[in-house]
């Protein structure tokens, strides 16, 4: 069974993001860029379904800019056989990803699909869901386990009201929570020769999909600062508070 695994370019969940001064976007300038957590998970989770011998070979995905070949080669490093890249410089929406994401489906016909259940950056949760539309297959979201038995994997997913497990007919799609796995580093050696493993790259217009993005940015603002607390000496002057200043409480 071949493992087909999204893959996306954030920037490191260690950084202080940046505004730039004219809010039109997040600055990028001398970033550290890294994959995205979730998709560590995904890659992750791939790899042992090979180690286990359920799976026959795990390929590596990315769409976006050039510079996201180097989370593909993490993706390789961490044990993904080869890597597929759609280059592009547009901004990628949810919807654009899934397009091409589909298109990869369709041609590599993947017995499944493993994705984060969102990125970090834009916190949307929506590709996964869009791809599975698109390419009319089942899906198990927000997973904190998968087992693949026969023709079936069954998936046990994190819910509001606690766990919940769905079996799902393969291929089917699937996003990764934070409690699937535990990701591994990367070995110097793995490093090493990722850097010879096949990378395909392909253009939207090779698929034949459009990533122009039906969304409009307008305007990038920094979470407001925090203010300090005060100290109330008693109920009563809480209660006022919370009443006349916050205004929490009627």
């Amino acid at each position: 069974m071949k493992v087909l695994v999204a893959v996306k370019r954030v920037i490191d969940y260690n950084v202080k993001i940046r505004v730039k001064p004219d809010h039109s976007d997040v600055d990028l300038t001398n970033v550290k860029m890294a994959m995205n957590p979730f998709c560590e998970i995904a890659v992750e989770e791939a790899v042992r379904l090979k180690e286990k011998g359920v799976a026959s070979e795990v390929v590596a995905v990315t769409v976006g800019p050039k510079a996201a070949q180097e989370q593909l080669r993490t993706a390789l490093a961490l044990g993904a056989d080869r890597a597929i890249h759609v280059e592009t410089d547009e901004r990628v929406d949810s919807l654009g990803a899934a397009k091409a994401l589909a298109k990869l489906v369709e041609s590599e016909a993947p017995g499944l699909v493993i994705l984060g259940k969102q990125a970090i950056d834009s916190d949307n949760n929506q590709t996964g869901q869009m791809l599975a539309a698109l390419a009319n297959l089942p899906q198990g979201t927000f997973a904190s386990e998968v087992v693949v038995e026969g023709g079936q994997v069954k998936v046990t997913r994190e819910i509001d009201g606690g766990l919940q497990t769905v079996s799902l007919s393969l291929p089917a799609v699937i996003t990764s929570d934070l409690r699937l796995n535990e990701p591994r580093y990367a070995k110097l050696p793995d490093i090493m020769k990722a850097k010879k493993k096949p990378l395909e790259v392909k253009t939207p217009d090779e698929l034949g999909v459009s990533l122009a993005s039906k969304v409009r940015l307008l305007k990038v603002e920094p979470p407001a600062e925090r203010q300090g607390g005060v100290k109330v000496a008693s109920v009563d002057e809480l209660i006022d508070k919370l009443k006349n200043e916050a205004k929490v409480i009627a």
